[in-house]
């Protein structure tokens, strides 16, 4: 199926902050769209927001809204989300992340499921943290939902996006781990590495499913505009990599030595054992088979390439 040509877009951003959310917005502005962000009250800092024609306040914890702010949109993109890793896992913090997804998204497709004019496409973030603990298996979108704490946001985090007709397309989009010295795992990372600190977590045999923030902009740009693509899809390099293989090409590319291991159980003080595992322990092998079939070409889709191409200044 044929790709949608070019017309200016009125698009709505959630989670434009972030690390997806502030390189997306300059791209699709660079592209001639028109973007409004969707801003939570508690993260707006300058009173001035609350009368920019370019943002939209909000709280998804307060269900009454107006629905005129939410017409005329052509595209909702939904990048909200608590950051997983920050901060030790207890009770309270675990349900956080949930409610920082679950309640965000379900509020939106409450929202535009009931206007006069809804938009053609919404986009929700997901993860692949869906599948839980796979060891060697291969999983594409159509291998069922795993076991485990972030599974299970994972899975009510794309239910609740279901409540749309045909008419409004729906993309779960499956995130890896995504690389960028900008942010997110890759930067934190680097501190011990070029310390010569770096070393493989626990066996080092589990995989990695990971993803550069170039590919991940330009995979949200090919599902705005390629109508073939619709219901979850796996946001990874078609190339994942085991932690030992992966801590072995960064120590490369950065030159430096990575000799310096992590054992599972040291890791377990740190972090919880249940933190620890699912964050850094845990085995998922994921393949991009929809955005394969569909024609997607990755712009970094081998793991040293891309990290010399991300680290290269």
């Amino acid at each position: 199926m044929e790709k949608h040509t070019f017309k200016m877009l009125k698009i709505l951003l959630s989670g434009s902050s972030g690390l997806i959310g502030t390189e997306l917005q300059k791209f699709l502005k660079d592209k001639g769209h028109e973007i409004t962000r969707l801003v939570r009250f508690k993260n707006v800092q300058n009173s001035n927001q609350n009368s920019n024609k370019d943002v939209i306040l909000w709280d998804p914890e307060n269900s009454s809204y107006n629905s005129t702010d939410f017409e005329g949109f052509d595209v909702v993109i939904n990048l909200a989300g608590e950051n997983i890793a920050d901060g030790r896992w207890n009770e309270i913090r675990k349900q956080t992340i949930l409610d920082s997804r679950v309640k965000g998204t379900r509020l939106l497709a409450q929202i535009f499921s009931k206007l006069n004019r809804p938009p053609k496409v919404f986009v929700s973030a997901s993860a692949v943290g869906f599948y839980g603990d796979r060891g060697d298996t291969i999983c594409s979108e159509a291998t069922s939902q795993g076991k485990g704490f972030l599974a299970e946001v994972c899975r009510e985090w794309e239910e609740v996006s279901k409540v749309f007709n045909s008419e409004i397309r729906t993309v779960n989009l499956r995130f890896g781990v995504i690389l960028s010295p900008k942010g997110g795992a890759l930067s934190k990372m680097l501190t011990p590495f070029k310390f010569g600190l770096g070393g493989v977590l626990g066996s080092g045999n589990q995989y990695i499913s990971w993803i550069a923030l170039d590919d991940v902009v330009s995979i949200i740009n090919d599902v705005i505009e390629n109508p073939a693509l619709f219901g979850p899809i796996n946001c990874v390099s078609p190339n994942p990599v085991t932690n030992r293989e992966f801590t072995q090409i960064l120590g490369e590319v950065l030159h430096r030595p990575t000799f310096l291991p992590l054992p599972a159980f040291v890791l377990n003080l740190i972090l919880g054992s249940e933190m620890s595992d699912e964050l850094l322990l845990n085995s998922t092998r994921v393949m991009p088979e929809s955005l394969i079939k569909s024609g997607y070409h990755f712009i970094l889709p081998e793991l040293k390439p891309a990290l010399r191409e991300l680290l290269r200044n």
